[in-house]
Formats: C-alpha cells, sequence, structure tokens
C-alpha cells in the first residue's frame, strides 16, 4: 500500500517540476532538424555557396538591384579578394541607382569596378527594335571580357534566376554567347527566395523594386537619345519627390505615359495630385501627360512585339 503512494507522489512533483520550466518541456518535445528536413531555400543556398567556391576568380556583372547584389554579396563572403563587382555606367542608368549601388558595395566591402560602357554609339542599339537590350547586354560583356582579361578573371557572372527564364529577355542571349554564368538560376533560386535569402543577411536591397534601365521606356521604334533618357529619368525622379516609389515614365514622344504602381493608382487620382503630376512630367520636356489607368507592369512595352518573338525567346531559355 505504502509504495503506490510514493510512486503516485514522485510523479506529481515530477509534473510540477516540468510545468515550472515550460521552455525545459519545449526543448525537450522539439526534435532537432535533420539536414534532410532543411527548407528547400537553405538547400538552394548551399548549392549557391558550393558552385561559387568552384570559382578561382569571378567577376559579377552588377547593377544594384537585389539579384545582382545579392550574388556580389555572396561571391565576396565566399571568394573574398577573389571577385570583382563590376557596374556598367553610361546615360542609361539613373545616377540614383549608380549612386545606391556604389553605397551598397562600399558598406559591404565588396571590390567594385565602374565600367564605361558604350551602347550609345551602336547603331544597332539606337535603333530601338525588339532586340534592344541584346545589343545593350552585347556591348556590356564585351567590355567586362576585355577588362576580365586585363585583370586575369577567370569568369563573368550575372544575376540571372529561375524565374528570368519565362520572360522576354533578349539579353540573356548576349550572356549565353559570352558564356556568362548564371549562379542564382544554376542553384535552383527565384526571385522571392533571393529576396528571403537578402532578408535573412539583412540587405538593405532586399525589398527594392525591380528597375530597368532608362532605356526600356522608350517607345520601340523611338530612338535611343541622351535628351530623351534624360527626360525620362528627370520625370521619374519628380515622381519620387511626389511620394511614388514605383512607377514609370514610359516616353512617346511629346506624351508621357505615366505608370503608378496600382498600389498607389488610387493616391494619384484626386485633382490636386494630378495636377502636380502633370506639372513636374512636364517640366521634364514633355507636352502632354497621360495617366495609365492599368497602373504600373514590367515590360509593358511589350505588348506591342510580335508574338512569335516573344515565344521564340521564351522556348529558346526552356529548351
Amino acid at each position: 500500500m505504502l509504495l503506490p503512494l510514493l510512486l503516485l507522489l514522485l510523479l506529481l512533483l515530477l509534473l510540477l517540476f516540468l510545468l515550472s520550466f515550460p521552455e525545459g518541456i519545449c526543448c525537450l518535445s522539439a526534435a532537432p532538424q535533420s539536414p534532410m528536413n532543411k527548407p528547400p531555400q537553405d538547400e538552394a543556398h548551399t548549392r549557391l555557396r558550393t558552385i561559387l567556391a568552384q570559382h578561382a576568380r569571378l567577376m559579377v556583372a552588377y547593377s544594384g538591384g537585389v539579384d545582382s547584389a545579392y550574388l556580389a554579396w555572396e561571391a565576396h563572403k565566399v571568394l573574398g579578394a577573389n571577385m570583382l563587382a563590376v557596374i556598367a555606367d553610361s546615360p542609361s542608368l539613373p545616377r540614383k541607382e549608380l549612386a545606391a549601388a556604389i553605397a551598397f558595395a562600399e558598406s559591404h566591402g565588396i571590390p567594385l569596378h565602374i565600367l564605361q560602357t558604350h551602347e550609345m554609339e551602336r547603331a544597332d542599339y539606337v535603333r530601338n527594335d525588339g532586340q534592344r537590350c541584346f545589343h545593350c547586354k552585347d556591348e556590356l560583356f564585351d567590355a567586362m571580357e576585355a577588362l576580365r582579361a586585363e585583370l586575369d578573371f577567370a569568369t563573368i557572372a550575372y544575376g540571372r534566376n529561375t524565374d528570368d527564364s519565362g520572360d522576354f529577355r533578349p539579353g540573356q542571349k548576349a550572356a549565353e554567347l559570352h558564356h556568362a554564368a548564371a549562379p542564382l538560376a544554376d542553384a535552383g533560386l527565384g526571385k522571392q527566395a533571393i529576396r528571403a535569402l537578402a532578408q535573412a543577411a539583412n540587405l538593405s536591397v532586399w525589398d527594392k523594386p525591380a528597375s530597368a534601365c532608362l532605356s526600356s521606356r522608350l517607345e520601340y521604334g523611338r530612338p535611343v537619345s541622351r535628351e530623351a533618357l534624360l527626360q525620362v529619368e528627370q520625370a521619374e525622379d519628380a515622381l519620387h519627390e511626389l511620394g511614388f516609389l514605383n512607377v514609370r515614365v514610359r516616353h512617346h514622344g511629346e506624351l508621357a505615359r505615366v505608370e503608378l504602381d496600382r498600389n498607389t493608382l488610387a493616391q494619384g487620382l484626386t485633382l490636386t495630385t494630378l495636377d502636380r503630376i502633370t506639372t513636374v512630367v512636364k517640366a521634364a520636356g514633355f507636352t502632354y501627360v497621360a495617366l495609365d489607368t492599368q497602373g504600373y507592369r514590367s515590360g509593358s512595352m511589350n505588348a506591342v512585339l510580335p508574338v512569335e518573338m516573344l515565344m521564340g525567346a521564351r522556348s529558346s531559355h526552356a529548351s
């Protein structure tokens, strides 16, 4: 009779002890994470570091956007002084974007080289047809190839990710022709995973909006000129000052078609705000200003391109 009572008393004491240390229960009940249970994002991150470690000396095409910034940061962590970030400076790069890209590299000690490119001297680029982006990137990789040989780097890499394969991006064809590596895509990383990894690393660019070159704002068939690029840059800078951070000014000659992010589109539909938008955009040299009711969408200029061109580019990446 005494033994059962003692056992019951011991069980009660044990229960009281466990209840007084709830964190102990959590620690006891939580099973250690097995490498087999790692999230796919972590597995891709490990693959990326393995891929980068295979390069003796790596040159990264760097624009300051989240993809290339994260790639440059990770490459520097893995390779140290055996990597170099290279940013192409030309009239199609907004001055604010150049300054931000330089600041990011400096803040993380990433070696950086500013490379002057001369796509404006290429007639095929200035013509501004559906292959403009190819000629721009062909100029970039030509210049990087010369720099790579001069500085004795082994490989050029750029920030393509797995989500880029479904888009119309003629520039990727130029990268392929120049045998540029795509470590992010090879590791299986898409845009969302890259942003998550950049956020986990406390990189300021993790939520940075996409920012294509200024030439992408010009309607196809309108020659690329320094004056037109400056018009777009000044108009977008002014709209940023009004609080519209994710915005595009599409250049249609005398007409500027303004695309506001759909989250802020309603904000722009008051008469007072419309007057402010009109004033600052006209100050950049446009005669007429139109607000696109569909809002901002990436690559809206591509809507006028032949379907065969769009599908051909996508199928070439799928093959």
